[in-house]
């Protein structure tokens, strides 16, 4: 059965660094996309940024831009999110998604619909 599991998150301060990380069996790996979505307390998960199968093409959200960098490394099925200069709006559980269709892509950032198989979550809590 396909397992994915997020990891890396905790408190950290505001301005600081933070590296999730996504680890996801049962599948070939390097045949799919990889989203990260963060959801706050009373909103809806958003996507926050994803990578392609092969992890040359990447996407983020624009408030993200710049301060998040997403990566794979399919040797060892796992996507990172390499966050800096976190700020309060960072703050949230962040999920990591394998997406529903093979080698698929996209030009603008998908929602969680285009996603199949999903983490638990870990959180990140950014003090102000």
């Amino acid at each position: 059965q396909v397992q994915v599991v997020e990891s890396g998150g905790g408190l950290v301060q505001v301005g600081g660094s933070l590296r999730l990380a996504c680890t996801a069996s049962g599948l070939k790996f390097g045949d799919y996309a990889i989203g990260w979505f963060r959801q706050r307390p009373g909103q809806e998960r958003q996507p926050v940024s994803c990578i392609n199968s092969r992890g040359g093409y990447t996407l983020y959200t624009d408030s993200v831009k710049g301060r998040f960098t997403i990566s794979r490394d399919n040797a060892q099925n796992t996507v990172y999110l390499q966050m800096g200069s976190l700020n309060s709006d960072d703050s949230g559980t962040y999920f990591c998604a394998v997406a529903s269709r093979r080698s698929h892509w996209w030009t603008v950032l998908p929602d969680d619909s285009q996603f199949r198989y999903w983490g638990q979550g870990t959180q990140v809590t950014v003090s102000s």
